[in-house]
């Protein structure tokens, strides 16, 4: 055997033992999950992400290899949280709720914390549309556009693991909701008018409001919408005067004990 077949046989070694890390790794990750469910710990602990990520940080301090051995880190901490993601959710979550109710802001923190795909349906349809919503609304009409919001749905829910965050006016069509119920779970997110206008009064992107952004219209509107709301919803979450992860808990807690009431 001459140098080079010698390091090959060292490298392919070393890859066994990375497989077999990893391998050992995953199987605690599944294990520390297992024990936050037995004792009703929380699932999200962004404070022990950031200690392990400066534990990281100085065991790599100086490394000439610090760069690339951090971007590998950086996939694994991401496939960490597939797992987590899987075990947790065998389906898609669906938030919906009125506009600035927060369905924007909690699908994104939860899309980051278990790396599962993101859909901003009111995103998606206006880069496929090449156009703003209010555009979409001022050109075609609302009726174009919920029957985008429609077959956008039905694309989605061909797949699972996936966060969907709907406009405030999909969860009105029955079709939508029967749509969103093949393969999800649909959690409404709500808060009182005084926190929707607070959150909303300085956006130009919500047609609806257009003229009428007051605590009084958001109300009537919003109880104009409460019973198709409830009717779709699985678990409901109020947001008002909560912290982001205070949310997050309280939604996956609320599915968990969902799916443990179906099994």
């Amino acid at each position: 055997m001459n140098d080079l077949e010698m390091y090959r046989e060292q490298l392919a070694i070393c890859d066994d033992r990375i497989i077999d890390a990893l391998v050992e790794r995953n199987a605690i990750i599944e294990k520390i999950m297992a024990y936050k469910e037995k004792y009703g710990m929380p699932i999200l602990q962004p404070a022990q992400e950031a200690k392990q990520k400066r534990r990281l940080d100085e065991k790599l301090k100086d490394n000439k290899y610090q760069e690339e051995i951090q971007d590998v880190f950086s996939r694994i901490l991401r496939n960490s949280k597939r797992i987590q993601a899987r075990k947790l959710f065998s389906y898609n979550i669906v938030l919906i709720g009125f506009m600035g109710a927060g369905k924007t802001t909690i699908s994104d923190y939860l899309s980051t914390m278990f790396d599962m795909r993101l859909v901003e349906m009111d995103q998606e349809i206006a880069e496929r549309e090449e156009m703003s919503i209010p555009d979409i609304f001022a050109t075609y009409g609302e009726e174009y556009f919920r029957n985008l919001e429609t077959s956008l749905l039905r694309e989605l829910q061909t797949g699972k693991n996936c966060i969907i965050s709907c406009g405030g006016g999909v969860a009105m069509r029955e079709e939508n909701v029967t749509e969103m119920k093949k393969n999800g779970r649909v959690v409404l997110l709500t808060a009182s008018p005084e926190t929707i206008h607070e959150r909303v009064k300085d956006s130009n992107d919500r047609p609806l409001l257009a003229g009428n952004n007051s605590v009084e219209y958001i109300a009537e509107l919003m109880e104009k919408r409460r019973e198709k709301y409830e009717a779709a919803a699985d678990v409901v979450v109020q947001t008002d005067n909560k912290s982001i992860l205070e949310i997050c808990e309280e939604l996956i807690s609320k599915l968990t004990e969902l799916d443990k009431s179906d099994v």
